[in-house]
């Protein structure tokens, strides 16, 4: 749809990819958001690029608004547009009315991965709880390489990493737009929401979507992001 557009895809560090070269350190790294987002950033000074647009979902989102944090107060290069897909800046706190909250799907899948893959996955997760969608789509996916403790303290660390500064304080040419899922797993509340809807950043509601917005509603969400493309 955007054909003058590239896109890089990135397998964060315990995931897909990535996961061999993790394998020759010793174990006890953070695992942290902050490394995360240094990963990304050394890659793209290795292939000699500087993003136009950084997209995150979730943990990805705390990577990107990371990403742009190591600018400081600094002016960019040229303009760059943040997409933060369902996730808050601040501390994050799991709304008890939803089911399929990413760290019961970690938990769930160390205690039950082994041996199951596709459909006999896929159930597994139903017979936990999950959702119809969220349990597909993991079960889709069950062929990556996954470093399911590593992405538990990568876990820790997004619900406890904290980064107003660049929400309040952003650079000049940034620009960052917030997607909230209708039906989160994740409260979107309080003093900090209200505290988000006082910068910069915009928020947009993504109706009829859980918090694994790709699958819930992708249309929807092309349509929210789509005017950024045209720009």
């Amino acid at each position: 749809k955007f054909p003058s557009w590239q896109f890089v895809l990135v397998d964060l560090r315990c995931h897909g990819e990535s996961v061999p070269g993790m394998r020759i350190h010793t174990g006890d790294e953070q695992h942290s958001v902050t490394e995360a987002a240094r990963d990304v950033n050394l890659l793209l000074k290795k292939l000699k690029m500087f993003p136009n647009m950084l997209i995150g979902h979730s943990f990805g989102g705390k990577v990107a608004l990371s990403m742009a944090s190591e600018f400081k107060s600094h002016a960019l290069p040229r303009p760059v547009q943040v997409w933060v897909l369902d996730t808050v800046p601040g501390e994050v706190e799991d709304d008890p009315d939803t089911s399929d909250h990413p760290g019961r799907l970690i938990d769930t899948l160390i205690d039950i991965r082994r041996g199951k893959v596709g459909a006999h996955l896929a159930s597994s997760l139903r017979k936990e709880g999950f959702s119809s969608e969220v349990s597909s789509w993991v079960a889709a996916n069950g062929s990556y390489d996954y470093d399911l403790h590593g992405i538990r303290k990568m876990y820790e660390s997004y619900k406890d990493t904290r980064l107003w500064s660049v929400i309040e304080q952003p650079p000049q040419g940034l620009k960052i737009d917030f997607v909230r899922a209708e039906r989160s797993t994740f409260r979107w509340g309080g003093r900090d929401y209200e505290r988000l809807q006082s910068s910069a950043a915009r928020v947009h509601l993504l109706e009829d979507a859980g918090h694994w917005v790709h699958t819930d509603n992708p249309d929807g969400l092309i349509r929210i992001m789509e005017p950024s493309f045209q720009e």
